[in-house]
């Protein structure tokens, strides 16, 4: 097969610049790892297996600074997802994938094909997925264009899980002007497995045999790896040969499928992995270094559905519902078998060979043979220059901003119509949430959580990411989104147990927005250890930008926690008349970053107030004792908009009302977003208990009643709402802006 370029015109023309290869990489591969110059389709490999995206060369050195491990961690970052047991020989397996650059060309496809792309990482782990999250971080709602992208990347979601029958139960969904060129799209997927069914990316055993199963290879989603490991501008602003196209349908049967070999004939399988970004080269490449083999491909008998493809554009495709099979010679039949009853393609494209030898051919004739480690494990780390903000420096010496609240009850009523606050379930309406009816509670609450069939368990889930404080304050915004997502597992009454995450950055070539990665990561890192949280996979996103404006530094974190008796879920909206009403955890002066800022002033600004982490800690753990204790009617965690929206919102759709005395607050106060708060209701008969256990970090501020009206009485102002108005704003805004002519 005639190569496109020579490599002695490679070298020349220098092509792989265009496809994130440096030429300081180029030059290492091939006068130190190669001793030789590379062909077009090795060059290409290079570019793909050596982006950002795949190798993560630039954030390792961050990445590092994670824990990973704990007494129910069984598989860590590394493999397709992580695992974690959950104790009676089960255990859930989790991970989030971000789909930035493709869902902001291609709104549909990208986050549909994102959602695919997730749920193979959890079934090539030998779990079934049973549930589906996403964080998405749109620009306003009153630019038409962001109107378009906000739909179609909804119906992408919906479309993908909806048709595989995996219900979405959680997630979130901001609007800042940050994200108008490059919008946030992260999907999570949760799956369950029997312990014993566990599954590697791993390709090992000479003379076995490495198949391909599923959809065919078309040219869709080439060089998607590097695409997502480069800055976005309005030149590559349409690049939809990048973005994948996803089959749904043919998922369910793909999933289906590997269940099948994995669960009734494990004997037959060595390893399984996701085609995913970077195609075959990075599953192929990533298994044999995992089984520490060499592996041979023959990419003719690669099921192909368009003439001509070349072996680079094999390779590199990233066509969806794909699979890689590493399976015991002399079981290649009965794979096949499986596979056809499922109307799929399954065809031994290659073999394990001794040593560490990479070799493909095709048309008969080799074009590729390099050592397999080259691809997976020398990679060159890229060492980043670190610079601190200049804005953050000068902030740091102004003082605290603090909101002039003339009018209390306006503000509230104006909060309750902010985009990222207001009622999300026009979005979250579109998918199906009750699919497999295992779901307890679905969208719209704290955190969804699932019923593990045949036991007592439950599984709570949520997703939290808050780019403004960390752009702010990388470090204590980064301890915030994970005490966040703590807190709205707690709410629910789960036990936290570990995180998947989304690291959603900048350019790292910026010092700037080097440090902000840095900086975050060390306080996410620091946070996982004192909640016992180990970040057990995830993804990083770099490159967020158009036209050289960087998004503000956006970690996701996505955290799954146990219920060990399903009768102990707590609702997040109040129960009961007569309820006692705490505000557990202190209230600050914490203002910078938050909505109220953003709405009366239009921006953000100031630095974020330090907090006690092992004191919030402590108290969660004491309010979830609380609640396992059945001492809890509700409990609804405390973030944007702070504990005049959080109140509100846990009057919304009950024919209840609170009366709240509140005097040692101000009305500002009422809108601050100090983290790890909690307003919770409890039975009067239950009271002496739950005060006993909580402490001076719960104080009893009101009542619950039946009269469908807010009263709250604060130092300075006097809120007396009626629930029903406050909710109708609450709920209409969002459908009132995305019906907007402007």
């Amino acid at each position: 097969m005639e190569q496109a370029m020579t490599p002695e015109e490679i070298k020349k023309q220098k092509p792989y610049l265009d496809w994130s290869l440096s030429e300081d990489e180029y030059n290492y591969i091939s006068e130190k790892l190669l001793g030789r110059l590379p062909n077009y389709t090795e060059t290409g490999l290079f570019s793909a297996m050596w982006s950002e995206h795949c190798s993560y060369k630039k954030s390792k050195p961050v990445l590092r600074l994670f824990p990973n491990k704990n007494s129910r961690v069984l598989q860590g970052p590394g493999e397709g997802a992580g695992v974690i047991d959950i104790d009676d020989g089960q255990a859930v397996v989790f991970k989030a994938e971000s789909h930035n650059h493709p869902t902001t060309v291609e709104p549909y496809q990208g986050a549909a094909t994102g959602v695919g792309g997730i749920l193979r990482d959890i079934f090539s782990m030998g779990a079934r997925p049973v549930a589906s999250l996403d964080s998405l971080h749109f620009g306003e709602l009153t630019d038409p264009k962001m109107r378009m992208k906000v739909d179609g990347t909804v119906r992408g979601i919906g479309d993908y899980g909806n048709c595989m029958g995996i219900p979405t139960i959680a997630g979130e969904t901001t609007f800042d002007p940050c994200y108008q060129g490059n919008l946030l799209c992260n999907a999570m997927s949760v799956g369950l497995m029997d312990q014993k069914d566990l599954q590697k990316g791993k390709a090992a055993g000479i003379g076995n045999a490495v198949m391909y199963v599923g959809a065919q290879t078309g040219r869709d989603g080439i060089h998607g790896a590097t695409f997502a490991s480069a800055d976005f501008s309005d030149e590559n602003a349409t690049q939809r040969s990048a973005v994948q196209v996803g089959d749904p349908f043919m998922e369910k049967l793909l999933l289906e499928a590997c269940l099948e070999v994995i669960t009734k004939h494990p004997d037959w399988l060595v390893g399984i992995q996701d085609m995913g970004a970077a195609g075959i080269v990075s599953s192929s490449a990533e298994m044999a270094s995992e089984g520490q083999s060499g592996m041979e491909l023959n990419l003719d008998l690669v099921p192909q559905r368009e003439p001509n493809m070349s072996a680079y554009e094999i390779m590199l495709s990233e066509s969806q519902e794909r699979m890689l099979l590493c399976v015991n010679k002399g079981h290649e039949e009965d794979v096949k078998k499986v596979f056809d009853f499922y109307d799929l393609e399954a065809v031994t494209i290659g073999r394990i060979t001794a040593g560490h030898d990479y070799v493909l051919y095709h048309d008969g004739q080799e074009v590729c043979n390099i050592p397999v480690s080259s691809l997976t494990d020398d990679v060159l780390e890229e060492a980043s220059e670190e610079k601190k903000p200049a804005r953050i420096s000068v902030a740091e010496k102004q003082t605290a901003w603090v909101p002039t609240i003339s009018d209390a009850e306006q503000t509230l009523r104006n909060l309750l119509q902010q985009s990222t606050i207001a009622d999300k379930s026009i979005f979250y309406q579109q998918y199906d949430s009750q699919v497999r009816t295992s779901t307890v509670v679905g969208p719209g609450s704290d955190a969804g959580v699932l019923r593990v069939r045949g036991t007592r368990k439950g599984l709570s889930m949520t997703t939290d990411g808050n780019g403004r404080f960390v752009y702010l304050s990388p470090e204590i915004g980064g301890q915030i989104a994970l005490v966040e997502a703590a807190a709205n597992i707690v709410a629910s009454g789960a036990e936290p147990l570990g995180i998947t995450d989304c690291l959603n950055y900048g350019d790292p070539n910026d010092p700037e927005i080097f440090w902000e990665l840095h900086q975050s990561v060390k306080g996410m890192a620091d946070a996982c250890r004192v909640f016992d949280t180990p970040v057990i996979s995830g993804n990083v996103s770099l490159y967020n930008e158009n036209n050289g404006k960087a998004i503000h530094p956006t970690p996701m974190v996505g955290m799954v926690g146990l219920i060990k008796d399903i009768q102990h879920v707590i609702p997040s909206f109040v129960q009961h008349a007569g309820d006692k009403v705490y505000l557990v955890g202190k209230t600050g002066n914490d203002f910078a970053g938050t909505e109220i800022q953003k709405m009366l002033t239009g921006d953000i600004s100031g630095v974020l107030n330090s907090f006690d982490m092992e004191h919030v800690h402590d108290y969660m753990m004491r309010l979830l004792t609380a609640m396992q204790q059945g001492n809890v009617a509700s409990t609804h965690d405390l973030s944007e908009g702070g504990l005049g929206v959080g109140l509100a919102e846990t009057l919304f759709k009950t024919d209840l009302g609170m009366n709240i005395d509140i005097r040692h607050l101000t009305a500002a106060q009422l809108f601050s977003e100090t983290p790890g708060r909690f307003v919770v209701t409890v039975p009067d008969a239950k009271t002496v208990a739950f005060e006993k256990t909580m402490g001076a970090d719960a104080l009893l501020v009101g009542e619950v009643t039946n009269t469908h009206w807010l009263e709250a009485h604060l130092q300075d102002a006097e809120i007396n709402q009626n629930v029903a108005e406050l909710q109708k704003l609450w709920e209409e805004a969002i459908p009132c802006q995305l019906k907007s002519k402007d």
